[in-house]
């Protein structure tokens, strides 16, 4: 890809913010923030042990992706109707336009509802509502992708699925998330075989905390598409050979990988290394309501941190666009638009 441009350095964070891009890596349950939350709380009659913003924001004090998680499903809890889970994607997809993303794919987590007893149908329709809402009236492509928690069994996920399947129209893809460490990727094997057949798209988390071989075995026995995460990758050379050659995406999440101390501090973060290496690297937020920022906030975290070039910015939302499971003809009109806002 030929080189751009110089952009003066002054210019970059709002290139940075203008930019088309897609989000390929947010959990809408971590789209939550704590004012709706408490509101949705308040309307629902559900109890929860903070009484202000400020006080569940000091609650946000994680020291890993488990102490994380535990106040994420806690925090889910407020999501009862389908207004619930169309109202915080709603919110969500506000702020991805306002971002200027053209094309968000929405990780959801059905399980941790259906666990508390509400209908698959409940949390699929208030979320596909959204997206459609998105499109007629942001301009934003939103589709969503259903997540197998990975601390449950594959059975448990064959049941999701089975549960899911009635609304097969309304999402696009399957994931792996929920805690990494303990978890790899092949215990979900089978149900990975069945999504693969039914034509879902198939990504999943790994080399987040867990190590390099997760990724491998993601790539291999999942036959995943795209790697989320997958930072850990750096430490195996033949690994970093193999998403190179083969263009295996990964959505890296920098302001995720800073609050759980995945790197000590965000001027620590490989992305530039991965991006150096050639892998078809993207930025996103995960999730942004506990990260603290959203898909523009990562960008101008990360360039303040690392150090981001122009060529870093365009590659980062090229990638971003190659790496979505829109058409080829959705792609071209995408990479066209971020041309065009490079002047090229």
């Amino acid at each position: 890809m030929a080189q751009l441009d110089p952009i003066p350095g002054q210019r970059l964070p709002e290139l940075l913010r203008r930019m088309p891009k897609a989000e390929l890596h947010v959990h809408v349950e971590g789209t939550l923030e704590p004012q709706l939350m408490l509101e949705m709380a308040a309307r629902n009659g559900v109890r929860l042990p903070y009484a202000s913003v400020d006080e569940l924001r000091r609650a946000y004090a994680f020291s890993n992706l488990q102490s994380f998680l535990d106040i994420y499903y806690a925090g889910a809890s407020v999501l009862l109707q389908e207004q619930d889970f169309f109202d915080m994607a709603w919110a969500y997809l506000q702020r991805a336009g306002a971002d200027h993303v053209l094309r968000a794919e929405i990780f959801f987590d059905p399980q941790t509802h259906t666990a508390r007893g509400v209908p698959m149908d409940t949390v699929i329709a208030g979320l596909h509502r959204a997206c459609r809402e998105a499109k007629a009236r942001l301009g934003v492509d939103a589709e969503l992708i259903l997540c197998f928690l990975r601390h449950l069994s594959e059975a448990e996920a064959f049941d999701t699925l089975e549960a899911a399947l009635p609304h097969r129209d309304k999402f696009i893809g399957v994931g792996l998330d929920s805690s990494e460490l303990g978890h790899p990727p092949e215990k979900f094997a089978r149900v990975f075989a069945t999504c693969r057949g039914l034509g879902l798209h198939l990504v999943a988390h790994a080399g987040e905390e867990g190590p390099p071989a997760y990724v491998w075995t993601a790539l291999d026995l999942l036959k995943v598409e795209r790697i989320d995460h997958g930072v850990q990758s750096s430490k195996d050379p033949a690994l970093m050979q193999r998403l190179q050659r083969d263009r295996v995406p990964l959505t890296v999440c920098p302001l995720s990988n800073l609050k759980l101390r995945v790197f000590p501090r965000l001027a620590d973060h490989n992305l530039k290394q991965l991006l150096a290496a050639g892998l078809c690297v993207t930025v996103n937020s995960d999730d942004p309501a506990y990260f603290g920022g959203y898909l523009n906030e990562n960008l101008l975290q990360l360039h303040q941190a690392v150090g981001l070039t122009e060529d870093d910015a365009y590659r980062l939302a090229r990638n971003s666009f190659e790496a979505s499971f829109a058409s080829e003809e959705r792609k071209r009109d995408y990479i066209a638009q971020l041309d065009a806002a490079f002047g090229r």
